[in-house]
């Protein structure tokens, strides 16, 4: 009997443990859910600050061990390696892409595992950003940023790792600058051939028969069109996002119901929603380009595309290439993604499929396993070149 008394004891300890968790983060996630948020935590040291780009560097951080997001440890290793590492998100999203929370941190992570991590942020666009196009970011502010970061490091060779845009941007300038300096490129689920099915291959195959005939008996020329007049407000940006997975961003709340109790699960649940909520308003003179030389003309797919006056060739990339696509990814499905692989010149070059969708491929509960240990590892084996001798004091 007294067994009995001390079971009940205990689940009614354990039930009045979680009825108060439930009331207590309940009360945090209507009421205070700013404190829940734990992005953009890792800290950093600002190297250049522009308008709308800015670039951040990452150090060694101070602890000997970081947690991972399975709650396991792992030790930093303080040999840093010579070549710096350059992490490119996409347009749309913030610079907290890569530093979700301290946990889920691509930045940290890298930082940990002996990168000299940089990160282009490409700022909150406004109305008065709405002219900028792809040469301005795949040309003139990539290469603004990676002169800042090579001053900054004190050595001219580094690696880039995109996701989505942010891969296709580095590829782009790869290609544009022909800069040998350029050694190692990694992109994640980044878009090539706009006719390897998917959501984005669906609408750009949707839009190519009317605009040709558009192009055919009219004057209307879309690249001619004023860029204002096609900017788009954020919330745009996060409803397009959400549609790549409209169950999940449903069920997600579901699960939050259930699981009110646990801080950690509300935690994780407010950091990633607050993110997925506040994307940013995508500049309109990209969404042009990107409408006309990728959508409809789906230039990138023959491995070049007009940036300004010049042209960017993937075949003058001889860089080291590591493309990585999302096993689930409607958006950017494997076989857009993978396509890069046969255009650039490189002779290293892996093209692999991990787990997650797109979003879920870089920021998922797999992503460390699947896309961040393995993309560390890959080069870690290419980043050694030696760094310059200096001089003086």
């Amino acid at each position: 009997m007294s067994e009995l008394i001390r079971q009940a004891r205990s689940q009614g300890l354990a039930l009045n443990q979680r009825l108060a968790g439930t009331i207590t983060n309940g009360f945090d996630w209507l009421f205070r859910s700013e404190q829940l948020v734990k992005s953009g935590k890792t800290w950093f040291e600002l190297v250049y600050d522009g308008d709308p780009m800015s670039v951040r560097y990452y150090g060694l951080p101070e602890e000997d061990e970081i947690e991972l997001a399975d709650g396991s440890r792992m030790a930093v290793e303080r040999n840093q390696h010579p070549m710096p590492l350059v992490l490119v998100p996409p347009l749309g999203v913030t610079a907290n892409t890569f530093d979700l929370m301290p946990e889920r941190s691509l930045a940290r992570y890298m930082a940990a595992r002996g990168f000299r991590t940089y990160l282009i942020d490409w700022g909150k666009p406004e109305k008065r950003h709405a002219h900028l196009g792809m040469k301005d970011y795949a040309d003139d502010m990539m290469s603004l940023a990676l002169a800042r970061i090579r001053k900054h490091a004190g050595t001219g060779p580094l690696s880039l790792m995109g996701w989505c845009m942010g891969g296709l941007l580095a590829l782009i300038h790869a290609g544009l600058q022909e800069d040998p300096r350029i050694v190692n490129l990694v992109t994640v689920a980044s878009p090539i051939d706009m006719r390897g099915g998917g959501i984005v291959a669906g609408l750009a195959s949707a839009l190519n028969a009317p605009a040709q005939l558009i192009r055919k008996y009219t004057e209307f020329r879309l690249h001619a069109f004023d860029p204002a007049r096609m900017q788009m407000p954020a919330w745009f940006t996060t409803l397009a996002f959400k549609l790549t997975d409209p169950v999940g961003s449903v069920t997600t709340y579901w699960d939050l119901l259930t699981r009110l109790w646990d801080r950690e699960f509300v935690t994780s649940h407010t950091t990633t929603s607050n993110y997925l909520n506040n994307m940013l308003m995508y500049p309109a003179g990209v969404l042009r380009d990107m409408l006309v030389k990728v959508g409809v003309d789906n230039s990138l797919s023959k491995g070049e595309i007009e940036i300004g006056d010049r042209v960017s060739r993937f075949d003058r990339i001889h860089a080291a290439l590591l493309v990585i696509a999302g096993e689930k990814d409607v958006l950017v499905p494997p076989p857009i993604a993978k396509n890069s692989v046969d255009l650039v010149a490189s002779t290293d070059k892996r093209f692999t499929i991990a787990a997650g969708g797109h979003m879920g491929v870089i920021l998922g509960s797999k992503a460390r396993v699947e896309v961040w240990a393995p993309a560390a590892d890959w080069l870690a084996e290419r980043s050694q070149a030696k760094l310059p001798k200096k001089t003086g004091p």
